[in-house]
């Protein structure tokens, strides 16, 4: 079978508002004068995920269902721009928005709005089968309506991965998803216990790899059942916006894990990733490209 797609990525295509606030949490006040601007733009999690594969110079295809509205046309132009292929399914509900609050520090709060969907949405599935059968591995973002297409991406036979981004191990909404997955991705931020959840996670599923993400920590890879630490990268410079870090670290970690590089290292490219992702406005869409993130590896 010819597999001329390298990863698709499944949904998490949309569209983010960003607004620097003073601080967070933002105290109550009638109003507040944002000086640095209010700025819409294309890029949510399979955006950003499918912008850093292409940057490591990744055949990439990006999969999920868009509005026919101003927001739809900023990811359609977004994906035009940076070359990379988009199967659109057209959704009456609108594309995903969401409003990203940003600190001084970096640190962000996100209001999703989940009207732009409704629970019968389906991505069709002979163009899902087309696509991953055409695919090495599949990313897939948990976001409406991807749970449904999971079995047909397991027939596939093409690897998968997600990133459960800040689950809390319990809400089962996440569960498909993190039994699916050849290499599951998600956020330390909210467990109590991170090595607990990730063990639960590659005992009850597939996963050869589960990987937490732990801001300034580093992250933690637990493979062949042990749990290694990796350091966290020094920002090349000022850290001034997370969104996008854990999109980055994904991008960068699949594009050592696909060359056969072990889960350790692959996820020491992720933190040089995720930390040029700190260095770049949330307004700016630039990832990390591949000769940088080679030089930075190769740097002792």
């Amino acid at each position: 079978m010819s597999r001329d797609i390298d990863v698709l990525v499944l949904g998490g295509a949309g569209v983010d508002t960003i607004v620097y606030v003073p601080e967070l949490p933002l105290p109550y006040a009638d109003s507040y004068m944002i000086d640095s601007g209010i700025r819409t733009r294309a890029g949510q999690t399979g955006d950003f995920v499918v912008l850093g594969l292409a940057a490591l110079g990744l055949r990439v295809h990006h999969l999920d269902l868009l509005g026919d509205d101003p927001e739809g046309d900023l990811v359609r132009a977004l994906h035009r721009e940076k070359g990379i292929a988009l199967t659109a399914i057209p959704q009456p509900a609108g594309t995903k928005r969401a409003v990203n609050l940003v600190g001084p520090d970096g640190r962000r709060l996100s209001l999703y709005d989940t009207s732009r969907g409704h629970a019968d949405d389906r991505l069709p599935e002979a163009t899902v089968r087309a696509l991953a059968e055409a695919s090495r591995h599949v990313h897939v973002a948990i976001t409406p309506p991807c749970a449904e297409a999971l079995p047909l991406l397991r027939e596939s036979g093409a690897t998968l991965s997600t990133d459960l981004h800040d689950w809390d191990g319990e809400n089962p909404y996440h569960e498909p998803f993190a039994h699916a997955a050849d290499v599951v991705f998600l956020s330390a931020a909210a467990l109590a216990d991170p090595e607990r959840t990730m063990r639960r996670i590659a005992d009850r599923g597939r996963a050869e790899v589960v990987v937490a993400t732990a801001g300034a920590k580093g992250a933690y890879v637990l493979a062949d059942d042990e749990l290694t630490h990796v350091p966290a990268a020094t920002p090349p410079a000022l850290v001034v916006d997370s969104n996008g870090a854990g999109d980055a670290f994904a991008a960068a970690f699949l594009y050592a894990w696909l060359n056969r590089e072990t889960p350790a290292r692959s996820a020491q490219y992720g933190t040089i990733a995720g930390a040029h992702a700190c260095t770049i406005p949330a307004t700016d869409t630039t990832a990390i490209r591949l000769d940088e993130l080679l030089r930075l590896t190769a740097t002792p």
